[in-house]
């Protein structure tokens, strides 16, 4: 097998150390050299250092939760990195030591073996961690309301089922005010807001419960706590937004996307960075996203279609922005979208409209243009003689004769 890289190094990195093998070749002599570092800091310079003076070139480790990250660091201005999935470069099995993971490591690297993963530069990495920790924020907070409907369902509060959004202006109040002691139903109905007033009478009945003190600690607690996250994710959008300065041409040019808002076009930001030459083509990038079909076929039956598994972060955020851009109207994602789901669902037509998506952004953002809608019409005229014959046909099948004649 052909050797691309002939001093590499293969990395096996745990919480508290590192086991690295360099792999060197000189003519047809390999040699194998191994030891071990701590991922102090100072152990990391020592493993660079060591690796310097091998005259390492490149260097190759697997992405084990997040303790690559400071080996990353330490290493990426004097080396060419590349970090492998783990699922991929798995060893045979049987031989499973940090050892011999090291080795074949190194291995794999030489012969070029190793599928590189994505890894953005620090800026963009720094601002998908703040965009990942705001949505961890607001599912924290959606579970807390939750939690509130729970005790208010178990103290027999039937307000959920009169007052849409508990936590808005009116249910507040009124949590606030049972807090406080109040239990008296006419009176927490007078602080129902807008249109929550005209249902006075549906609310003094709902408000009817068995409130125990029990149940004032628990509502206290968890409005505490929604007060808290929703101050943390406040901070996080300040932050959020100094971040995007430096590409903040690449954001105004992203919310011009149907259904993608400011909030969908940081995650994107973040997630894929605005410099996508790193995928070849809007193919790769589809693929890396887990939107693309799978390849599953076998004795030349297509077992499969459905999409991978994966991109936990962004295929959600871009199957949302689907659904808001499907509801515009006279769109062309909205008609891909209504023209796909007649043929195979909406499943199927969601997740194909969320692939547009990101096709857009991959040449918007190579080639530095803003959003052009296709228009809704698109498919008709791409299609118009299929879809002449395909209304001639349905006419006679209601028993009429048609004679087409182009207009005048």
């Amino acid at each position: 097998m052909e050797v691309l890289h002939r001093r590499v190094a293969g990395l096996d990195v745990h919480s508290r150390q590192v086991t690295a093998c360099v792999r060197i070749q000189e003519g047809s002599r390999i040699e194998h050299e191994v030891r071990q570092f701590a991922t102090t800091t100072r152990g990391l310079l020592v493993l660079r250092d060591w690796l310097s003076e091998r005259g390492i070139t490149h260097v190759a480790m697997e992405s084990t939760g997040v303790y690559w990250k400071p080996v990353w660091h330490v290493l990426e201005d004097g080396f060419e990195l590349v970090l492998g999935n783990a699922a991929e470069i798995r060893n045979v099995p049987g031989r499973k030591t940090d050892v011999n993971d090291a080795t074949w490591i190194a291995d794999l690297m030489a012969h070029g073996l190793i599928r590189a993963s994505f890894v953005p530069p620090t800026p963009i990495q720094e601002l998908r961690d703040l965009t990942r920790t705001r949505k961890q924020l607001v599912r924290e907070i959606v579970q807390h309301t939750q939690r509130i409907q729970k005790t208010l369902e178990d103290a027999n509060l039937k307000l959920t089922g009169v007052v849409s959004d508990v936590l808005g202006a009116s249910g507040r109040a009124m949590l606030e005010a049972i807090v406080a002691g109040e239990m008296d139903p006419e009176r927490l109905a007078t602080l129902a807001r807008g249109r929550v007033r005209d249902k006075r009478e549906e609310l003094i009945e709902a408000l009817r419960g068995r409130v125990r003190e029990h149940h004032r600690f628990m509502l206290r607690l968890h409005l505490r706590q929604i007060d808290a996250l929703r101050a943390g994710v406040a901070e996080l959008e300040a932050r959020i937004g100094e971040q995007l300065e430096p590409f903040r041409s690449a954001f105004e040019q992203l919310v011009t996307i149907p259904g993608v808002g400011s909030r969908v076009a940081a995650v994107l930001l973040a997630e894929v960075g605005p410099d996508l030459s790193r995928f070849p083509s809007a193919r790769h990038l589809l693929a890396w996203a887990r939107l693309s079909p799978r390849n599953d076929e076998t004795a030349g039956k297509r077992r499969s279609t459905r999409t991978l598994p994966g991109a936990n972060w962004l295929k959600p955020v871009l199957v949302q922005a689907a659904w808001v851009a499907v509801r515009q109207r006279d769109t062309y994602l909205a008609a891909q979208y209504h023209r796909i789901r007649a043929r195979r669902g909406a499943k199927k037509a969601i997740v194909a409209v969320a692939a547009s998506i990101l096709t857009a952004v991959y040449h918007m953002l190579t080639t530095n243009t803003s959003y052009r809608d296709l228009g809704p019409d698109h498919f008709d005229r791409r299609q118009r003689i299929r879809l002449i014959n395909h209304h001639i046909h349905r006419l006679e099948q209601l028993g009429l004769r048609v004679a087409v004649r182009p207009a005048a």
